[in-house]
């Protein structure tokens, strides 16, 4: 008996010792060994971190006002460094510039002074260089191609060229940018045809893009590149409340907009051929002026399915136009690519279709007659759950439109700080992008 306790005192002086030995070198978890019902459950510790990671530190050049707000305003004088208290509103009846202004919502979310943090939005201004994770460019490149110059070929682009020099002559006496190559700054470019001068000399930066349809693979890629979101034009819809979504929007698919386009654009002239004739089918082409844009807010609303076909390049406005519209939208385009679909399953609300099924005669009316009752209004109620990831605010709001492009950009950094690594040791031309 004697022995027995002895042994039993020796157990547990020794488990005890083994305890603690495991709490100090923390090899142990010791609350999941002996307590499995107080473990959290798979993927809450991980979607803590995400929720308490730190914001994106982003630190903002100070450029002269003509490279970006002063766009805006073209005949101001007004030289005074750029803050939250003089930042302008973005002008109202502007039409389609519009849609290309993401430049100018990432930076007022960067002038605005209301506060972040981890809790808050995902970035934050930090005015020390050396603290940043990466720079951003305030360089309305969009904006300067849709004002220096109506077409390609107008003597005043002359302007837009101009800036493009001034800007790369100012990054290049930046250490930072030395430092990186440019490879931890942040340049958007939605418009295609933004920064088309001297493009290829930023093709190492991490660029906001709409789609790629005109840049190289070998300049722009989803590795490095993030996609943004056009700012829609439409009026969102914010009463659209109603126990029978369906039964109120009595048009089966709604098309309003240019027919002539070039590229994969071509398939628009196609389908107002395919189109014509269906009762419940609106395909109109249009050109977008103040009225024309309240007429497709209206149909839109009045539709169950919105059709977005390509533009001049794989995207256009009209899908976010529609996303805000809570009209479920049919995308027609083979090499579109959509933002935030590292978090966001476009599938769980809009359809897809393929150029060929498309311009199959009849198809794409039949499938969408054919489409459930019930599997439309699961999607409706996921595009009023969704649609604030597409609005674009001044003051910002957490998980809209710019605060998830720097979540998109905070993604990225893994692999620019590994590419700004490499660089900084390779003694020859990076041997990886010439392998065969």
């Amino acid at each position: 008996m004697y022995g027995k306790s002895i042994g039993l005192s020796l157990g547990l002086g020794f488990l005890l010792l083994l305890i603690t030995y495991a709490i100090i070198i923390g090899s142990v978890d010791v609350r999941s060994y002996f307590f499995p019902l107080l473990q959290s459950p798979p993927g809450a510790a991980s979607l803590r971190a995400k929720a308490d990671s730190p914001p994106l530190r982003v630190y903002m050049y100070d450029l002269p006002r003509r490279f970006h707000v002063g766009m805006l305003h073209r005949h101001s004088t007004d030289e005074s460094p750029v803050t939250a208290g003089n930042f302008p509103p973005w002008p109202r009846n502007t039409g389609l510039k519009k849609q290309h202004s993401v430049e100018y919502w990432m930076m007022a979310s960067l002038v605005y002074d209301g506060g972040g943090g981890s809790g808050g939005r995902e970035a934050v201004r930090v005015l020390d260089p050396e603290s940043a994770d990466v720079f951003f460019v305030p360089f309305f490149s969009s904006l300067s191609f849709n004002t220096h110059g109506h077409n390609m070929t107008d003597p005043e682009t002359e302007i837009d060229r101009k800036l493009q020099i001034d800007l790369m002559e100012f990054l290049r006496q930046s250490k930072y940018w030395q430092r990186s190559g440019g490879r931890d700054h942040v340049i958007p470019m939605t418009h295609p045809n933004a920064f088309r001068f001297l493009r290829e000399q930023v093709n190492a930066s991490i660029l906001i893009v709409a789609d790629f349809g005109r840049f190289s693979k070998t300049m722009s890629n989803l590795n490095k590149d993030v996609v943004a979101p056009y700012v829609h034009v439409v009026e969102s819809f914010l009463d659209d409340d109603t126990v029978d979504p369906y039964g109120l929007r009595p048009l089966l698919l709604f098309f309003r907009g240019r027919t002539v386009r070039k590229d994969e654009g071509i398939v628009r002239a196609k389908l107002a051929k395919i189109l014509a004739g269906y009762d419940d089918v609106h395909y109109e082409r249009s050109i977008a002026t103040v009225e024309s844009i309240k007429m497709s807010t209206q149909g839109m609303r009045s539709s169950k399915f919105c059709l977005h076909p390509a533009g001049d390049t794989p995207s256009s406005c009209r899908l976010f136009d529609a996303i805000v519209s809570h009209c479920v939208p049919v995308i027609v385009s083979d090499q579109i690519e959509l933002p935030y679909e590292d978090e966001i399953d476009y599938s769980q609300f809009s359809i897809f279709f393929s150029v060929e099924e498309a311009l199959t005669p009849g198809y794409m009316v039949a499938q969408l007659r054919l489409f459930p009752k019930e599997r439309w209004i699961e999607m409706w109620k996921q595009l009023r759950t969704i649609s604030h990831h597409y609005e674009f605010h001044y003051p910002p709001q957490k998980e809209d439109a710019v605060d998830m492009l720097w979540r998109e950009i905070k993604h990225k950094l893994p692999r620019v700080k590994l590419a700004v690594h490499r660089n900084r040791r390779l003694k020859i031309p990076d041997w990886w992008g010439q392998r065969r």
